[in-house]
């Protein structure tokens, strides 16, 4: 917050102080205190602020807040919003099984509320109480307002001249101007709109996710409203619908849109957190992206946006952050648990004023300890069964598979997962690992789970940008990487194959960058990582030259044709399709502007337009051909007298290959996808039979002449994609007799079809 609102706040406060009745105090006069306002004993569960009738059919609002070791908890009422709203305080003198709790009548919807919880001051064991802050509540359902984290925030003393950080000193200034209140929501009834809400339940292996950050898609869309761009409701209007479904995607996955905080180093620069991995409350919408408002019309206005995907065949998969919270290490500020029980939701050291962080953001959640897990679990249940949600991605879950201290597949979170009625059921998307000893775990997640196969973004870059040592690794990739998945009856949708996500560059800078450039971020450029595996083609950055240029798009066009034919759940991100740049930032978590935006007249653009022509028209074939989506691995072994396979390699001879033929740097790769005798049946109980294809992919710089394959294999080929083109509007419809040689452009991926 900057000086002039931070005074602006405090004379607000300040306004409101002068206004309440005074008293007399050691012969000053002085400001009463806050009115108090009497509670019904109501119920420990559920936790939270759930609207109803209470005895006597009076309405009003029971609260339950969880607080291990609290010496007493204050509800407190604000009359509006903003920093000048009068507080009322309600003492909840029930306790049970450490929930405080108590029903307030005539406490409405809409109602702005946070809590004040008391206890020891002893940073050194890692008590943290302060009641001179006001917190959130961790299942408020809705938010009102946005965190500036002034010094006033901190539980302890941070702004002292002679020691700008004293953590273990407490700091006594109301924090209740200075920050956001939860708010009290209707959970809505039976005859609710929303229950007439119906799930596509598209199977994992037909599933096509695409990766969209609520805002910076909506932001700039020429045919969405102006007032309804950058929110859940531009997401729903059909002008961006209409978009998903022309190109032909299955489900969004959205980043977080639990609200979240902003970090003060970026506040201090004058920036924001865009892409939200700084979550502070589990069950609310991000109250920024609502058009509708911030008293819980921003539960209703997602809900909406949801049945409008749904209506459309589109699932919502959101990306959530349970791994840690906004509230960073011990010089973070107090938003939530660390002044409701620092010790009971977080991981601490030996040296209990320290906290264990495997995430890299200052802290990281003690899952282990029930009542942890059951706000995590909750807050699932919660997007799944009320929101409507179909399934999420969890950043960093390796954080959440550790028990004590090792990562631990027989975990406590793992195990409430695997047998929780609700969330067994949805899409659960593993980002499997942390920053933490032992924290990669790529291909270690449990059945129910897929992950993000960060090997095959690996190999794909490495094969187009021929640097690949042989093409053992780039074989698995493609087929559904079995050496990762085929156990413990997973299937090959257990990988979820990306070239790139949020995190990186897009994929036009993955063909137009060597170097990162993240100077926008204030960072010296130290920020994002260094391992790109990116190949600029020539020259550096954007550039008039027309061959680079041209290139640069057959490069993307052999990136997204490689990754919409492999085995496999496809994971696109938003942009992408029509050459979407961030101008070489590889790290744009602080940039809320025109770099993270999605650029739409790209998609009118004569130079970009083909790319998106030609995705769509992938997804098509995809949608289209079993073989592509396969249920179940392939077994490489011969199906019929004539030795046809359901999975044979080539090389640019037309032989199949060799042991030696693998550990050799070749830059041609033949795939033969068999669709006889696909394992499964159909809806029906009937075998699945398909087109057989041949994929063939080339990565030199000159030419190659591969020789197409004769029977069993096929009598003749189609050509049905050639990337070499740079028209993509329609399939080429070229056709060769088996056995003949085929002069494959540089650079270049024909898919064939086998007769």
């Amino acid at each position: 917050m900057s000086s002039a609102a931070e005074q602006e706040a405090v004379a607000g406060k300040r306004a409101a102080d002068e206004a309440r009745p005074s008293v007399v105090v050691n012969g000053a006069r002085r400001a009463a205190p806050p009115p108090t306002v009497p509670a019904w004993p109501g119920t420990p569960v559920p936790l939270g602020a759930r609207f109803r009738t209470g005895p006597g059919q009076v309405a009003g609002t029971n609260f339950a807040l969880w607080a291990g070791g609290a010496e007493a908890v204050e509800l407190c009422l604000f009359d509006g919003p903003g920093p000048g709203a009068r507080e009322s305080r309600v003492r909840l003198t029930e306790l049970t099984h450490e929930i405080w709790h108590g029903f307030v009548p005539g406490v409405l919807p809409g109602q702005r509320y946070g809590y004040r919880v008391h206890g020891r001051w002893d940073p050194w064991t890692g008590a943290r109480w302060n009641p001179a802050k006001l917190l959130l509540d961790p299942y408020a359902r809705a938010v009102d307002g946005d965190f500036a984290l002034p010094p006033q925030v901190y539980g302890h003393v941070r702004d002292w001249p002679e020691q700008r950080v004293a953590d273990t000193v407490r700091d006594e200034r109301d924090s209740a101007p200075f920050v956001p209140k939860g708010v009290v929501v209707h959970d809505g009834g039976p005859n609710d709109e929303w229950t007439y809400d119906r799930r596509p339940k598209t199977p994992w292996a037909d599933s096509v996710i695409y990766e969209l950050h609520v805002r910076g898609f909506t932001k700039r869309h020429p045919g969405i409203p102006e007032e309804l761009r950058g929110t859940y409701a531009g997401l729903a209007h059909p002008a961006a619908v209409e978009h998903l479904t022309r190109l032909g995607v299955t489900a969004v996955e959205l980043l977080p849109v639990h609200q979240f905080a902003h970090e003060s180093h970026l506040l201090e620069r004058g920036l924001r957190n865009y892409w939200g991995y700084n979550s502070v409350g589990y069950f609310a919408p991000h109250a920024a992206y609502a058009a509708s408002g911030t008293t819980g019309e921003q539960v209703g206005e997602f809900r909406r946006m949801v049945r409008a995907l749904h209506a459309a065949g589109i699932e919502v998969i959101l990306d959530v952050v349970y791994n840690h919270t906004a509230e960073a290490g011990e010089l973070g500020p107090t938003l939530s648990l660390k002044g409701i029980d620092n010790r009971g939701y977080y991981r601490l050291q030996s040296d209990a004023r320290r906290y264990t962080d495997y995430t890299g953001c200052g802290n990281t959640l003690h899952v282990v300890q029930p009542h942890v897990l059951r706000l995590i679990t909750d807050s699932l249940r919660y997007w799944v069964t009320e929101m409507g949600v179909d399934g999420f991605r969890f950043d960093l879950a390796a954080a959440l598979a550790r028990s004590m201290h090792d990562v631990d597949m027989l975990s406590p979170f793992l195990a409430v997962i695997a047998q929780d009625p609700v969330l067994r059921r949805v899409k659960l998307i593993a980002e499997p690992w942390d920053v933490g000893s032992g924290g990669y775990q790529v291909g270690a997640f449990p059945p129910l789970w897929t992950e993000w196969n960060d090997r095959y973004r690996g190999a794909v870059r490495d094969f187009w940008r021929h640097a690949l040592p042989d093409v053992r690794e780039m074989g698995y990739r493609l087929s559904g990487s079995s050496d990762l998945y085929a156990w413990g009856g997973r299937r090959p949708y257990a990988s979820v194959n990306f070239v790139t996500a949020h995190d990186g560059f897009t994929l036009r800078d993955l063909v137009s960058y060597e170097r990162k450039h993240n100077e926008a971020n204030g960072e010296g450029n130290r920020d994002g990582s260094d391992d790109n595996r990116s190949w600029n083609c020539g020259t550096e950055g954007e550039t008039d030259d027309a061959a680079v240029g041209a290139l640069r798009r057959r490069q993307l066009r052999n990136l997204m044709t490689t990754l919409l034919l492999s085995t496999g759940v496809p994971m696109l991100v938003a942009g992408d399709e029509m050459g979407r740049t961030q101008r070489g930032s590889n790290n744009a978590y602080c940039q809320d502007n025109e770099i993270s935006w999605v650029d739409w007249s790209l998609l009118e653009d004569p130079e970009w337009r083909p790319l998106f022509e030609l995705t769509s028209r992938l997804l098509a074939l995809r949608h289209r051909h079993p073989v592509l989506r396969r249920r179940a691995f392939f077994s490489g072994r011969p199906h019929s007298a004539d030795g046809l396979r359901d999975l044979a390699w080539f090389t640019a001879r037309g032989t199949e290959m060799t042991e030696r033929d693998w550990y050799s740097p070749a830059a041609t790769l033949g795939m033969y996808l068999s669709g006889r005798d696909i394992p499964g049946r159909d809806e029906r109980g009937e075998a699945i039979c398909d087109d057989s294809f041949l994929a063939v992919l080339h990565a030199g710089a000159a030419p190659a002449e591969f020789v197409l394959p004769g029977p069993p294999w096929a009598e003749r080929y189609e050509v049905l994609v050639d990337t070499g083109r740079e028209d993509q509007a329609s399939e080429p419809g070229t056709a060769h007799p088996a056995g003949a040689p085929v002069t494959v452009p540089a650079r270049t991926v024909l898919l064939l079809r086998a007769g």
